[in-house]
């Protein structure tokens, strides 16, 4: 029983004091030296059991040496125990240290997430705002285009009726003239058909003049007949 619980003690205090130097980070000649002595003075209280006489099944042991070694061990638990108290503290503050650690990734990842959120929604609102705009300008454009096809079409309309006017103005000039001209003829004619009469009444008188006058005969008896045509 005692073999038993010896070996399960000292490895153990071994261990931990081990680790504790380890994890501590500094070879501290007392901690190592105390951790030594306690595995080395156990392992002479099993060395003493064990090579007690045995008689009949039964170890008799020498209690005298038996008690020092004891004492000599609970002289060195206090200061395993405060190492390995120390030990604890410190795997404590390891993992008060891991948490404080694991906490900032947290924190960390929380901000970046929310960074990327962030960034996610700025992208959004500006591929938004760029959607409106583009919608926007889509709307101004096909407006300018209305405007400038019923401009077109106005102005064409407009020029239409221009040219229809034009049409009418110059075809009502055109009768115009038409009638001035033949007004003018028709004066011209008039005034050369004058011209033309006159100069043949003058051609007329110029000619009878130009003829001589006939000879007036002497009538014979009264009624002015021959005495032949009476008989007659």
């Amino acid at each position: 029983m005692l073999r038993q619980d010896s070996s399960n003690i000292g490895p153990e205090a071994g261990f931990n004091a081990s680790v504790g130097a380890s994890q501590n980070g500094v070879s501290s000649r007392e901690g190592g030296r105390t951790g030594v002595d306690i595995q080395r003075e156990l392992n002479r209280l099993e060395e003493m059991i064990l090579d007690s006489p045995r008689f009949f099944g039964r170890t008799f042991l020498d209690e005298e040496h038996i008690i020092e070694q004891l004492d000599q061990i609970r002289l060195s638990l206090p200061d395993a125990f405060h190492e390995a108290d120390s030990i604890v503290r410190h795997k404590e503050e390891v993992f008060l240290q891991a948490e404080q650690y694991a906490q900032e990734i947290i924190d960390t990842a929380d901000r970046r997430s929310n960074q990327l959120m962030n960034e996610s929604t700025i992208v959004r609102q500006s591929e938004m705002q760029a959607q409106q705009i583009r919608q926007r300008v889509q709307q101004e454009c096909e407006s300018i285009r209305e405007q400038t096809i019923a401009e077109i079409d106005r102005m064409r309309q407009q020029a239409q009726q221009e040219l229809e006017e034009m049409q009418r103005m110059a075809i009502a000039e055109c009768e115009a003239i038409q009638a001035g001209a033949d007004d003018y003829a028709d004066r011209t004619l008039h005034d050369m058909e004058s011209q033309l009469g006159e100069m043949l009444r003058i051609v007329r008188n110029g000619r009878q003049q130009l003829q001589p006058e006939p000879p007036v005969r002497a009538s014979f008896g009264q009624g002015g007949m021959r005495p032949s045509q009476r008989g007659k």
